[in-house]
């Protein structure tokens, strides 16, 4: 066999060939993109037999994705994709002076494939439909995050000058479409107070809020109170930097929308969908994301704990002596992990099953997060199940182990 180490950067890889017993056959550094894998492709065959298959090149690299890992797999390589931190840890073991060089880290790939791969994971194939869905999905979720990171800043600028407009647009949100036209058709204090009821209450109308002359009323009260301010110069100049960023607000909400539509249509197609619908506390977008994070390569997980040990939602303990703890994992998949949370505390709203759970995790001084985090544990149990046998969310199947189970 072949284990070679892959040290990718933007526009190059760094690769060295190893045989069984650690010895170097061969280093190159080989440009990104098609030309590049036909190097690599020349570069393993020219140490292989004949009737050697490609299962016997091994290749360790520091990403589960992207156009040259799919085409390694493709291929018909083993491809093991590590965490740039376990890389890191096997580079102290193979070079205790600390240094540090792209080809010293292709070094340290081989190595470390061709003497713990049983304790690696190999990166498994998603259809293309699977990858279409991560694509879109995390785009969205990055659209939202992006658009939170935006009404902050806006939010920290009116408190600055216009403080008013955060008690008047209080019963509205600065990311809505309502309060993004009323800033930008009145930035500043004085142009506020002169918005009139009928002013107001259109664009309130057009936003489709409810009651309008009540809330036209009270938008209009709270925007004509006596605030402390700052002088006209610096008001105008904040109320240039707010227009730019409610134009930016309303660019990324009408993008949101787009992307949404691209998820569900993405989504819908994939043939599990309906089977990641059918669990408590998930619809489209959440489903989406739970099966893009996961990923629907047939045999990635073991069972239903490598799962969870993925999602992050299994704990872990430390355990030294007497001393014996149970920890949060703190490696872990960020976006699933943010899914799996949200599915949590769906769950518990509309499925009384899991808010049984929940009531008795917290009558056990569990707190609410920590007790978010092991509904979302057992849910990602049962999501395991569903999936490996291809059949719906059954409250009752789900959730017999239990003494007394809920009736739905």
């Amino acid at each position: 066999m072949l284990f070679v180490g892959d040290d990718w950067a933007e526009d190059h890889h760094d690769v060295e060939v190893q045989d069984q017993h650690g010895r170097v056959m061969r280093t190159a550094r080989l440009p990104e993109g098609v030309d590049g894998m036909a190097r690599f492709h020349e570069l393993v065959a020219g140490f292989l037999a004949d009737d050697a298959e490609p299962a016997q090149v091994v290749v360790c690299i520091e990403t589960d994705r992207g156009p040259w890992v799919r085409a390694l797999v493709a291929a018909g390589y083993q491809v093991f994709g590590v965490n740039p931190k376990q890389a890191a840890r096997h580079r102290e073991l193979v070079s205790l002076s600390g240094a540090k060089s792209d080809k010293g880290d292709a070094h340290a790939l081989a190595d470390m494939v061709r003497t713990r791969r049983h304790q690696l994971r190999p990166v498994a194939a998603d259809s293309d439909l699977a990858e279409a869905v991560k694509v879109v999905s995390r785009a969205h979720q990055t659209l939202i995050w992006e658009r939170t990171r935006h009404m902050l800043r806006l939010r920290a600028a009116l408190r600055e000058y216009f403080p008013a407009a955060l008690d008047a647009y209080q019963p509205l949100t600065l990311t809505g479409v309502d309060t993004l036209e009323l800033l930008a058709k009145a930035p500043t204090p004085d142009q506020a107070a002169t918005l009139t009821l009928t002013q107001i209450s259109t664009v309130l109308k057009r936003a489709r809020r409810r009651p309008i002359a009540d809330k036209a009323a009270t938008i209009q009260r709270a925007l004509r109170t006596a605030h402390l301010r700052q002088p006209e110069v610096v008001t105008a100049a904040y109320a240039g930097t707010i227009g730019a960023t409610v134009a930016i607000l309303q660019t990324l909400n009408a993008q949101i929308r787009a992307m949404q539509g691209q998820v569900e249509a993405h989504f819908g197609q994939h043939p599990d969908a309906e089977v990641y619908r059918s669990q408590p506390g998930i619809g489209v977008i959440l489903g989406a994301r739970v099966l893009a994070e996961f990923g629907d390569a047939p045999g990635r997980y073991a069972d239903a704990k490598a799962r969870k040990n993925y999602a992050g939602t299994a704990p872990i303990t430390r355990q030294s002596g007497k001393s014996k703890t149970v920890h949060a994992r703190i490696v872990h998949n960020d976006r699933l992990v943010d899914a799996l949370h949200t599915q949590a505390g769906a769950a518990i709203l509309h499925d009384p099953a899991v808010r049984a759970y929940y009531d008795e995790l917290r009558a056990r001084d569990i707190g609410h997060n920590a007790a978010l985090r092991q509904i979302g544990n057992r849910l990602v149990g049962i999501l395991h199940g569903c999936l490996k046998t291809a059949t719906l969310y059954d409250q009752t199947t789900a959730w017999s182990h239990r003494a007394q189970p809920v009736a739905a």
